[in-house]
């Protein structure tokens, strides 16, 4: 009896903690990345560069909280949060470095996705990277059909505009591939269809150009797989 009333006051405290859960606002500024972690969070990715154009290293930060909560998420388009998931929150943090410190330029809490988010293949999070001057985000999942997205964040004025995106799909038994990339500053869509196996020139490709759309930033751009392009085609 005893034991059965301490897991149902474990499970109740745990419950309660999830309905109550608020994301915390990360340090301003730090020496150390360890400096830089609310208490209960941990980093589960970080790269080094030059993200404001200044010659000197940045740091971007993905952190993730210890235990899962009830967390609402946005699927199929950018303003609807229709899925309530229990799953451990996480955030993007971005520090630019002044002297001895980093101090804290973005911090985004809904664009990186969870480790529930990617299907079969589990945790869709891959290494981020910093490549000239934009911070570069890239995503991994699905099953028998896989897909690959990326996601090219460049600071401008206070904003972080998406200037780059892919997103590639493929069949993993027969290498079947539709790989579409998006070039947001010079307005280009271009479409690849073929075999993942293939050298560039044995697959058709067609570009277009890219109308009506308003520019994003990680601030308006709530998660990935929300954003209508076209009639049926999510970004």
């Amino acid at each position: 009896m005893k034991i059965y009333l301490l897991f149902c006051g474990l499970f109740l405290a745990k419950v309660s903690s999830a309905q109550s859960f608020k994301y915390p606002s990360v340090a301003q500024q730090g020496k150390t990345l360890k400096s830089l972690l609310p208490a209960q969070w941990k980093v589960i990715d970080s790269v080094k560069g030059d993200l404001n154009n200044d010659q000197v290293e940045d740091l971007a930060l993905v952190i993730e909280f210890y235990a899962a909560v009830k967390e609402s998420r946005a699927y199929g388009d950018n303003d609807t949060e229709l899925i309530t998931e229990l799953q451990k929150p996480r955030i993007l943090a971005v520090y630019f470095k002044h002297g001895k410190n980093y101090k804290l330029a973005m911090q985004n809490n809904n664009f990186i996705l969870r480790s529930e988010e990617g299907g079969a293949m589990g945790d869709p999070l891959r290494p981020m990277s910093i490549v000239n001057n934009a911070l570069v985000l890239n995503y991994e999942g699905g099953a028998g059909w896989k897909w690959k997205l990326n996601y090219t964040f460049k600071h401008d004025a206070g904003n972080w505009q998406l200037v780059n995106a892919g997103n590639c799909s493929f069949q993993a038994s027969s290498g079947e591939m539709t790989n579409k990339q998006y070039d947001f500053v010079n307005r280009k869509r271009k479409v690849t269809i073929g075999k993942i196996s293939n050298k560039e020139a044995a697959n058709q490709s067609e570009e277009y150009a890219l109308t009506g759309l308003k520019p994003r930033t990680l601030s308006s751009f709530k998660k990935p797989w929300t954003w209508e392009i076209r009639p049926g085609e999510f970004l």
